[in-house]
């Protein structure tokens, strides 16, 4: 029998008091979040087909760790704040405005963006900056498909991103000025990973998970994949984005997962699996490099971290 060593924590990584005695209350409204987000969620099956642009071989997480662990700032800085705090989200009617730099801008209903292209079930893996990950089958399509639909146009060279903000159904939000954006080039949007997420696991998203509509970039750490989208706006400067405004010290414009690369209060060589106790090596680009290294060709990835 093996015995691991008991791991070492950083300050980081240990829960603020405050919060820490505010957990009980939280905790004893989960099991009620999930069982009403269950419920929903059995009703809203998708159907999908197969995607070649997907992880194999890994184990799978499960719906309950990823529906519990979750960085969701509008509803809680804590990770199992989300589930609770998200449960009345209203999520319809929706409508993603994409606007800026193109030929035919216009607003898509959650209708319209679910019909727009088949849905795909792709298994990616998800790397978060804390030093814990996910494989997850996410459901979506590419978000070049959706780009085409307005036609961007010579001058676009970025695709900026908002999240939804309401203080009324988001008073737990702290922690970042919101709302939330975030930015890609405009080639890293048009790649085929990029995913513009609707569902996982077979059914539409949580809502402490990006309900109705997110992105999943699997290259990129975690904070990248902007949840509950509302804005989509393709433009030729580079998009200011929340935590790199926040702290660019410690978060970059591009947030590609790089293990060379420490963030300043931790290593982010190993990354600790969700539910699993021993940590593993965390690859470059994630374990996505053959497919977008060629984006970064010439670029130092030490100084475009």
């Amino acid at each position: 029998m093996l015995i691991g060593k008991a791991p070492d924590f950083r300050c980081s990584e240990i829960t603020p008091k405050r919060l820490y005695l505010n957990r009980r209350a939280f905790l004893g409204g989960l099991p009620l979040a999930l069982a009403g987000a269950r419920r929903a969620l059995a009703e809203t099956r998708l159907t999908t087909v197969k995607s070649g642009l997907t992880t194999t071989g890994e184990k799978l997480n499960t719906l309950q760790q990823v529906s519990t662990y979750n960085n969701f700032y509008e509803f809680g800085i804590d990770k199992d704040m989300p589930a609770v705090n998200a449960r009345n989200f209203r999520t319809s009617p929706w409508v993603v405005s994409v606007e800026g730099d193109c030929a035919r801008p216009r607003k898509f209903s959650i209708e319209e963006i679910l019909a727009l292209a088949p849905l795909e079930e792709r298994v990616y893996r998800h790397r978060c900056v804390e030093a814990w990950s996910i494989v997850v089958p996410w459901i979506g399509y590419s978000l070049s498909k959706l780009l085409a639909q307005v036609q961007p146009t010579s001058k676009a060279r970025y695709v900026a991103f908002e999240t939804y903000f309401d203080r009324r159904q988001m008073p737990h939000a702290e922690g970042l000025d919101f709302p939330y954006v975030e930015g890609l080039r405009l080639d890293e949007a048009m790649h085929p990973l990029a995913l513009l997420c609707v569902g996982m696991f077979g059914e539409t998203l949580p809502p402490q998970d990006g309900a109705p509509v997110r992105m999943v970039l699997p290259w990129k750490y975690g904070f990248k994949s902007i949840k509950s989208i509302v804005k989509i706006k393709l433009q030729g400067g580079m998009p200011r984005t929340s935590w790199n405004s926040q702290n660019a010290h410690e978060y970059g414009f591009y947030s590609n997962v790089n293990p060379n690369v420490d963030h300043p209060r931790w290593s982010q060589k190993t990354e600790r699996r969700l539910g699993e106790f021993f940590k593993r090596q965390t690859l470059m680009f994630n374990g996505y490099g053959d497919q977008v290294a060629g984006l970064y060709s010439g670029m130092d990835l030490r100084a475009n971290f």
